[in-house]
């Protein structure tokens, strides 16, 4: 009897063990968040290189109201972020969740979206002030993310919407193509162009995210890594955390950052002009083949091929005949054409420029 109770006692005492051994690990993993997560502007003065927009939203953290909010620009430029930590900054961390619906393309936002969550939210007044005492803004944010893959009809049902609440709400539509929203609803919003970062600001937040990471790296990776996500901050940061894991404990170096983010090596892009330019159709068919059959992208490709045709000795005609070329393979691309053949015939349109030569 005795011996069994031991037993249990062992049993039970085990969970216990086990429970202490899992709770450090759990807490690690909870932890392990991407660095752009990570590193995402807490307060609007985080934000880098948008001058206008942090100015604005700084007069209204102060007190001034906020118009209605129409960010576009390219991808990785802070539109987001900037309006999160503007959310955050004037509502704290308590009524953030109650006060700032957020929709992405990944939400349902059909007109019967627009029509029920959209307007019942904007419907609930707020008081203006936070549980810590600090005044707030006696109106809610509605962020639209992506709103340039909203439904025409969707946008129209938004247009009296945005005016019928203008009281209780305001508005952020978030694009990368302000040509894809719809004229009365850019008339009613306070337009900012994000502009893609320049390469000092990039090397300013990765050499950052280095030193906080104790990262081993040299000035070269740092220049690959600005130089391949052309602007894009966010893309930039995953590439270093790519490169990060690939490279444990060892230094990160720029062949190690253009294998993760797919560029085509120089020496490549290179050899195939040559062939174009000086070589037989056979041995052009051969270098396309290996080239896709290496699982190089073709747009890819063909944005570095354009680079490269710009810089050589062609004449204007032959230069424009070869872009005209390329915008045609590029929208086949988009379409779902083959990589293979699209890149051949692009090459064909080289050799036969460049033969006139």
């Amino acid at each position: 009897m005795q011996a069994f109770l031991k037993g249990a006692t062992v049993q039970a005492a085990r969970p216990q063990k086990d429970k202490a051994v899992v709770g450090p690990s759990a807490e690690k993993k909870a932890k392990a968040v991407p660095w752009v997560e990570k590193y995402r502007p807490k307060c609007v003065d985080e934000v880098a290189f948008q001058e206008e927009v942090v100015a604005v939203l700084k007069k209204s953290l102060e007190g001034a109201d906020l118009p209605n909010l129409l960010f576009y620009g390219p991808p990785g430029t802070g539109k987001t972020s900037t309006i999160l930590a503007a959310a955050r900054e004037l509502y704290g961390p308590e009524l953030y969740r109650q006060r700032v619906l957020e929709l992405n393309a990944s939400d349902e936002r059909g007109i019967q979206v627009v029509r029920d969550k959209v307007k019942n939210f904007a419907q609930l007044t707020v008081a203006g002030t936070r549980p810590d005492g600090k005044s707030c803004p006696p109106f809610k944010i509605i962020i639209l993310d992506e709103a340039d893959s909203m439904t025409a009809p969707a946008q129209a049902a938004l247009r009296r919407t945005m005016e019928k609440e203008s009281r209780t709400t305001r508005f952020c539509l978030i694009c990368n193509y302000i040509s894809r929203i719809i004229e009365p609803l850019t008339s009613r919003c306070s337009k900012f162009r994000f502009k893609p970062l320049a390469n000092q600001i990039q090397e300013e937040r990765l050499l950052e995210i280095c030193e906080k990471e104790n990262l081993k790296y040299t000035k070269e990776s740092i220049a690959a890594l600005v130089r391949v996500s052309e602007g894009d901050l966010r893309k930039a940061i995953t590439f270093l955390q790519s490169a990060a894991r690939l490279n444990v404990d060892k230094e990160i170096t720029d062949c190690a950052v253009i294998e993760i983010a797919g560029v085509v090596p120089d020496k490549m892009i290179d050899n195939l002009l040559q062939i174009c330019f000086r070589g037989t159709f056979e041995k052009l068919e051969v270098a396309v083949r290996n080239m896709v059959d290496e699982g190089y992208a073709a747009t890819q490709i063909l944005t570095q091929l354009h680079e490269c045709v710009i810089e050589q000795d062609l004449s204007d005609k032959q230069k424009s005949t070869i872009t005209e070329k390329m915008a045609v393979v590029c929208k086949c691309l988009s379409d779902g054409a083959d990589e293979y053949l699209q890149l051949l015939s692009l090459c064909s349109v080289i050799m036969q420029e460049a033969s006139h030569n």
